[in-house]
């Protein structure tokens, strides 16, 4: 029978639906101490050995982190690995890989993601600060505000996050072009280009959002070059990582004015440095990597992993499974 470790806080949420695999799988719990129980007994987590493991969000956010990861790097079952994330830059993946564990990656986050780009450069265009300003001044001050329809945006990387992005301002009128290595089409762009056409589209864009991994490619993309050519009263937005972009360029780039405005939710340094000059800089918005962290998004996690575990005990093909190779190059980056 395949094993499965889980976390307390993961196992409670999904135990219910997970009622169709009885007597197919038995399911490992750690709680947030490290402690594992198989069927009500403790066990060590060095004899766990798990088939199988999911990276559910408590782990990303929790204190159970080390020993849960350690309980899977041991184990000499473990054949697959379900993450919440979609990134896979963290050395661990590359450690997984290494033994030959299938990965398998999430993008429900990308319906929270689009809409923190929507409301993050809709804020600007409509003067969001400046309004609450004047009405915490009892100020009865009237302004124009910039619209969305009719305003080109540029999608750097249409993977799901970029599409969900493309989708929603499509929907309010807006020129779209996707930048992506495949030159597949999308429904959702009104042209589609590879990375060597990049420049040619960032001096009309009024909006450029970044959705690429962070890769030996993309490193240092947004350089003084990119934002050089970057078109004036643009907004840079950035929910990728923030290695994508060379942090003192940008600031020296909103010091003398272009791009307008930057939308920031991932930075180099995580936390951000509280003496960092993003956090006062009157043409950035600074949030804390939180674009993902929207309420629906934990539901539909649950739903792909859930979905994934079926099709791994059935031996079907999984969703959003990346290869060997994906993974060194991401953990390398």
């Amino acid at each position: 029978m395949n094993r499965i470790l889980l976390t307390d806080t993961a196992f409670r949420r999904i135990q219910p639906r997970m009622s169709a695999l009885a007597g197919r799988l038995e399911c490992a719990v750690m709680d947030r101490d490290g402690i594992v129980r198989l069927d009500g007994r403790e066990i060590s987590p060095d004899d766990t050995n798990p088939d199988c493991g999911w990276l559910s969000h408590d782990i990303f956010v929790g204190s159970v982190a080390m020993h849960y990861v350690g309980a899977l790097l041991k184990s000499a079952a473990l054949t697959w690995i379900q993450s919440a994330g979609a990134g896979l830059d963290h050395p661990i993946f590359a450690r997984f890989a290494e033994k030959g564990v299938r990965l398998t990656t999430n993008h429900s986050q990308s319906v929270g993601m689009a809409e923190y780009v929507l409301w993050g450069v809709l804020n600007h265009f409509q003067n969001g600060n400046g309004r609450a300003a004047e009405q915490t001044a009892h100020r009865w001050t009237r302004g124009r505000s910039r619209e969305i329809s009719g305003t080109r945006w540029l999608i750097v990387g249409l993977g799901a996050i970029g599409e969900a992005v493309a989708r929603r301002v499509r929907g309010l009128d807006a020129h779209v072009t996707g930048i992506r290595r495949g030159t597949a089409p999308s429904l959702f762009v009104d042209s589609m280009e590879t990375p060597d056409r990049l420049f040619d589209h960032l001096g009309d864009s009024d909006v450029v959002v970044l959705c690429v991994p962070l890769t030996a490619q993309t490193v240092n993309m947004v350089d003084t070059q990119f934002l050089a050519a970057m078109k004036p009263g643009s907004v840079l937005v950035n929910v990728g990582r923030g290695g994508l972009i060379d942090e003192d360029a940008l600031l020296a780039a909103l010091d003398a004015g272009k791009p307008e405005h930057a939308l920031l939710d991932v930075f180099r340094t995580e936390p951000l440095p509280t003496d960092s000059r993003f956090w006062d800089h009157p043409r950035v918005t600074v949030t804390a990597h939180t674009s993902a962290l929207s309420s629906g998004g934990e539901a539909r996690a649950d739903s792909l992993f859930l979905d994934n575990l079926t099709r791994y005990l059935d031996g079907k093909t999984l969703v959003n499974e990346i290869s060997v190779a994906e993974a060194m190059a991401a953990s390398r980056s």
